[in-house]
């Protein structure tokens, strides 16, 4: 008898069925699978709460190209993926550097750890939300003009780009909607002019994505994987990615699990085998 899918990998083949139909059902799901309907319901509420598909009568469709959670959403999702992934950039940063972070739900996390490391940075930003995280740090915090956009906490527009033109930074954490094998992607257009100019303004970039971000495509090409020194992302990318990755001299920092004592508790203790395996 062949082995059930586990949770990850239904996610994983339910975003791709999806790449090749509109619409997927739940009761085809689960046959496909070999699980119940309403262990399909918790998969598809989860890639929902994720920012990954819409549900919809009977199962679920893909998410359009342009569209992406606001950032009070995304920081509700992947947290342990998300705390990880912060803790193992936070490595990569030494004392007294200049670093430029980018609006972003992942950012954020790093921007909180540099806070509590206590090393004097001097940290550039158009996040909102990271400013506050520095905001009681050793760190000189810059914080760009700009137009602001709540969805995404953030400024954007051409006053934040001529702004950071102004600066040099040693090293630059971006975010993204999606990685792929083309480059770096995302569905905001001001946010993606903003990448592009702190990549242009530092030294060393390094990309922070979790793993729901692999061979996800949107509406805009930020850059190709060429400007990128580096990830820093919670599994190992699929080997398709990996091989772009590689050949574009690309590392991959793959974060240790987040430490126990940082681990929110699962919402349902009551989870059935199949929604954990």
């Amino acid at each position: 008898m062949s082995r059930k899918p586990r949770k990850d990998e239904r996610h994983a083949e339910i975003l791709e069925a999806l790449r090749y139909t509109p619409h997927v059902r739940i009761a085809a799901l689960a046959s496909r699978f070999g699980v119940t309907t309403e262990t399909i319901r918790r998969d598809l509420d989860s890639l929902s709460d994720q920012g990954l598909l819409d549900r919809a009568h009977g199962g679920a469709v893909a998410r359009p190209m342009g569209i992406q959670p606001p950032i009070d959403e995304r920081e509700r999702a992947t947290v342990d993926e998300r705390r990880a992934i912060s803790h193992a950039a936070a490595r990569l940063v030494e004392p007294g550097q200049v670093v430029m972070i980018d609006a972003g739900s992942t950012t954020t996390q790093l921007a909180w750890q540099l806070g509590a490391s206590g090393e004097a940075l001097t940290v550039i930003t158009n996040s909102y939300p990271v400013a506050s995280a520095m905001a009681s740090s050793a760190a000189r915090l810059i914080l760009c003009p700009g137009d602001f956009n709540a969805r995404e906490g953030g400024v954007f527009g051409q006053d934040t780009t001529d702004y950071l033109s102004r600066f040099h930074a040693n090293i630059a954490f971006i975010g993204a909607s999606g990685l792929t094998g083309e480059g770096i992607l995302d569905v905001n257009r001001d946010a993606a002019w903003v990448k592009r100019r702190l990549i242009e303004r530092s030294e060393r970039t390094y990309l922070l994505v979790d793993h729901t971000k692999f061979a996800q495509t949107v509406l805009e090409l930020v850059a190709p994987l060429s400007v990128l020194d580096g990830i820093v992302t919670d599994r190992q990318p699929p080997e398709a990615l990996a091989r772009h990755l590689q050949r574009a001299g690309v590392a991959v920092h793959v974060a240790d699990p987040a430490p126990a004592e940082h681990r929110l508790l699962p919402a349902d203790p009551q989870r059935s085998s199949e929604d954990i395996a």
